[in-house]
């Protein structure tokens, strides 16, 4: 069985936790590119804030592996 990750800033990623997700709290673009490198193999899916989502686009180019899905803003 995965399980879900969560990276972006931790006012908007805390509360995941109680709910058994993997949490990355991240504040500045090179934490979160670090957190996407450090993913376990397990995850399935990666929930990411907004501004999380803009610091991997260009490292990913999207072709997000493990599939990802962005918080609304």
């Amino acid at each position: 069985m995965g399980t879900v990750a969560v990276i972006g800033e931790a006012v908007k990623t805390a509360g995941f936790g109680l709910a058994g997700a993997i949490v990355f709290e991240c504040e500045t673009p090179d934490e979160v590119r670090q957190a996407w490198d450090a993913l376990p193999n397990d995850v399935l899916t990666v929930i990411l804030t907004p501004a999380a989502d803009a610091a991997l686009r260009p490292h990913t180019g999207r072709q997000a592996n493990p599939p990802v899905v962005v918080m609304p803003s």
